[in-house]
């Protein structure tokens, strides 16, 4: 029941009662505020504008007008996070900005673009089956980036110097490369700093020279043994800035071959920085990360405490890894990306957006391969037969037939390892 004439003090409301006939009210709950979006219009001519290199800042393509970005070099100094996930809940969300998404119905993937922007291919796939929608994006704003140093128009020389690397690859290649094919993508990784203290415990083996009396050749010979002992050791390692991929839509490898990139150059992030340009929010979420870099520490560990042990020779090893202080970020940093298709397959290409870097996937003339592995087999199989022949007919066959298995021998060796590289320059 509630009282004749009562009215609720402001911002109160009514809310379920847990006893029949009685009416309860309770505060409102309080609205977060939402953040400002920003709209990047040119005060002079109502036109977009973009984040300019060479600028520094948002640039009118129309008219002369810009705009210096307000920011700080921060680097390395960037504010780590406790790792909790309660800490993601009191970042912002989106991305500060009106922006739409397009989403590819091959790959799945969603690229964040700015307003106006119109594109019919999706830079992870170069599929057109692709759609336009409005940014709803909720997840986790990045907390800071690296900008954009290297300029758009530099990337058609740069990709055609590249693709005309390398004998093995089909002659056309260097007409694929074009300025407009490549895509300047803000990407999301994080990083991660830990204290890790890596006990271990193994058996290691020492040499010693023991002299004997071999029967055989009557003298006195030596001979090396190993003495096994064991030992336990403790290594201290402080990983700082540990890189990984907070998205599944490109190739690791080659992100990894454009590394590192320069994180004293980490700025806070403002939308400033991703006007005309598009962005990736991350799909591979912090544990999944913190995972695969508690991993990668893993082995860093693992590689320090064999380098502490005073002999090579090490067996029944293991290692306990205790990690403290763990720390993270969140951030964007600058890629060109490439994508383009070569009879039926699709290759990858990514540019360092900060220093140029560019490493990618390379299709190859296997017919190239296969006769270049033939030359090398020739010599060897032509020696060897010569030397048949001349055993048959009594004469000194014995010598060219040493030389053509030291030649079959080598050709194998460098057929492997040309066939690896050939795979290597396919492979995603």
């Amino acid at each position: 029941m509630s009282l004749p004439g009562f009215t609720p003090p402001p911002n109160f409301e009514n809310v379920a009662s847990q006893i029949e006939g009685i009416t309860v009210f309770a505060p409102r709950p309080e609205t977060p505020p939402q953040p400002e979006r920003v709209e990047f219009k040119c005060p002079n001519c109502g036109a977009a504008t973009r984040f300019d290199v060479s600028a520094g800042g948002v640039a009118c393509e129309h008219c002369s007008y810009q705009a210096q970005t307000a920011s700080q070099v921060i680097g390395l100094q960037a504010k780590t996070s406790e790792f909790t996930l309660e800490a993601l809940s009191r970042f912002a969300q989106g991305w500060g900005t009106q922006r739409r998404v397009m989403h590819c119905n091959s790959c799945g993937g969603d690229i964040s673009m700015p307003e106006g922007a119109l594109s019919i291919t999706c830079p992870f796939c170069a599929s057109n089956e692709v759609n336009l929608r409005s940014d709803t994006t909720s997840s986790t704003r990045p907390g800071f980036l690296i900008p954009f140093k290297i300029q758009p128009q530099e990337n058609a020389s740069r990709l055609r110097a590249w693709l005309s690397k390398g004998w093995f690859h089909p002659e056309n290649l260097t007409s694929l490369a074009s300025t407009d094919q490549f895509v300047g993508i803000y990407l999301p990784f994080w990083t991660f700093d830990a204290q890790i203290q890596a006990n271990w415990k193994a058996e290691v083996g020492y040499e010693r020279q023991v002299r004997y009396y071999d029967h055989g050749s009557k003298g006195w010979r030596t001979r090396t043994e190993i003495d096994w002992v064991w030992k336990t050791g403790q290594v201290h390692l402080d990983i700082n800035s540990l890189l990984i991929t907070g998205t599944s839509h490109i190739s690791h490898r080659i992100a990894e071959k454009i590394l590192p990139f320069d994180l004293d150059q980490l700025v806070a992030y403002a939308p400033d920085y991703l006007a005309g340009w598009q962005a990736l929010a991350y799909d591979i979420d912090l544990p999944t990360a913190w995972e695969r870099g508690k991993a990668m520490m893993r082995e860093k560990a693992k590689t320090s405490c064999y380098h502490s042990i005073d002999s090579p020779h090490v067996r029944n090893f293991s290692m306990n890894a205790d990690f403290s202080n763990e720390s993270w970020r969140y951030i964007l940093l600058p890629i060109y990306l490439s994508t383009y298709r070569y009879e039926g397959k699709t290759f990858q290409v990514m540019v360092n957006g900060q220093n140029g870097v560019i490493a990618g996937q390379k299709p190859v003339a296997w017919w190239k391969i296969w006769t270049a592995i033939a030359a090398m087999f020739a010599p060897g199989i032509l020696l060897g037969l010569i030397g048949l022949l001349l055993l048959i007919f009594g004469g000194i066959g014995i010598i060219p037939l040493g030389i053509a298995l030291v030649l079959v021998f080598a050709a194998l060796f460098f057929s492997i390892w040309l066939y690896q590289k050939a795979l290597d320059s396919e492979a995603a």
